[in-house]
């Protein structure tokens, strides 16, 4: 069970920076996932030479933790060698809200740290749950 703090999730997240692979943009990004029991899963972006391939770092930790049986999170810290901290990209939050709301941590090279929520980065965000309310509505045929 971890008790890690931001600044050693965030000096983790550092140091596997240099696990990523990346050779086409030249732009790591790592991300460190707390799941809800305190289990800690890396991610990096892996690039491939067709570019559609690529997964970004979020998504690299956010399936790892899927993989292994990990279905709730309770942070998730993002870092780049930007100067000042780099949001997610949209898919990325699309995919990080998936498993609810729960809080991003992005740091930058300079040492600046920005926090938010899933939530907060998706405003109005399909969620299971809106699938769940759609759901529950009388059937309406599709035309």
């Amino acid at each position: 069970f971890s008790k890690m703090n931001q600044q050693e999730l965030l000096d983790r997240a550092r140091e596997n920076l240099a696990n990523a692979y990346c050779p086409y943009s030249k732009f790591p990004v790592s991300a460190v996932l707390v799941c809800e029991d305190g289990t800690i899963v890396h991610g990096v972006n892996v690039e491939n030479a067709s570019y559609g391939g690529t997964i970004c770092a979020e998504r690299s930790a956010l399936v790892s933790a899927a993989s292994a049986g990990h279905r709730k999170f309770k942070s998730i810290t993002i870092v780049t060698n930007l100067e000042k901290p780099a949001s997610p990209c949209g898919l990325c939050r699309q995919f990080m809200v998936e498993f609810g709301d729960y809080e991003v941590v992005m740091g930058g090279a300079d040492g600046s740290v920005q926090v938010s929520s899933t939530l907060k980065l998706l405003p109005f965000a399909f969620t299971p749950a809106s699938l769940d309310e759609f759901n529950a509505q009388p059937c309406k045929p599709c035309n």
